[in-house]
């Protein structure tokens, strides 16, 4: 068998995606595919500097504790992902113009900037690929259990960009089946004093998007993706607050669908 030497990921790096609650008994499944702001360490900082890398433009802020707390709360399987969506976006189909970004918002990416196809495709290879095998083989391994399963992909939005502020606390994405998202809308509204929107700022697409799209819609599964604005999660405090908040209404919402 031919071995292929990595590129990218040195042997002593952790790999693009982490589980927690493998077997979990919930029916729920949360992936967090911006949840780490990490650079493989042959990228070194990708010519940004440490303001930059700990902003928005390099990892949805606050989301991956909010995954990991909601996998503790509901004993839901959680799926994270620790490279910053700089090196590659994990929810961005490869080849898209977002996958690899050379400018976010007003920044440019210096490091991204003429890369060459082999190092595109190093970053395909190891970081979207693995992360990505291991969300089919969970839901593979659900499936043949007969496990249900309802597919939260969970993200956070900055409350302002290109100098316009956004009024939402948290928003509910889908594109076809809104079965499960709009379910989750009616329940964050219902909690009075939030500001909720569906497919806004954002908005799911075959071309935008890559979980909702090949796990959710094509497999049939319930699912939404949730957006949290990243001034309500950016601590503790908030992050607690949220989770349990979120526990709460998607236990409630869980209720709802199944008629149990």
């Amino acid at each position: 068998m031919r071995v292929v030497t990595p590129l990218l990921l040195a042997p002593d790096e952790p790999p693009a995606w982490h589980i927690e609650h493998a077997d979990g008994r919930s029916d729920y499944v949360l992936i967090c595919d911006h949840a780490g702001n990490r650079l493989p360490r042959r990228l070194g900082t990708l010519g940004l500097d440490e303001d930059a890398l700990a902003s928005h433009i390099a990892w949805d802020i606050g989301a991956g504790a909010v995954a990991s707390g909601l996998g503790d709360a509901l004993d839901a399987c959680v799926v994270l992902q620790p490279y910053s969506r700089l090196v590659i976006d994990c929810n961005r189909p490869p080849g898209s113009a977002d996958s690899i970004v050379s400018r976010s918002e007003r920044t440019t990416i210096p490091g991204n900037v003429a890369i060459s196809r082999t190092q595109v495709a190093a970053r395909e290879s190891e970081i979207f690929v693995p992360y990505h095998a291991h969300i089919r083989e969970l839901l593979d391994a659900r499936l043949r259990r007969g496990q249900p399963t309802l597919l939260v992909s969970l993200h956070s939005f900055t409350p302002v960009y290109l100098g316009v502020p956004r009024p939402w606390h948290a928003a509910v994405l889908y594109n076809r089946d809104p079965r499960l998202a709009r379910l989750v809308a009616r329940a964050l509204r219902d909690e009075g004093g939030l500001v909720v929107g569906e497919n806004e700022p954002y908005a799911v697409s075959d071309d935008t998007d890559y979980a909702i799209p090949r796990y959710g819609e094509a497999r049939g599964l319930p699912h939404v993706e949730l957006e949290i604005r990243q001034d309500l999660i950016d601590d503790a405090a908030g992050q607690s607050a949220w989770t349990e908040r979120l526990a709460r209404l998607l236990l409630q919402v869980h209720s709802g669908l199944c008629g149990c």
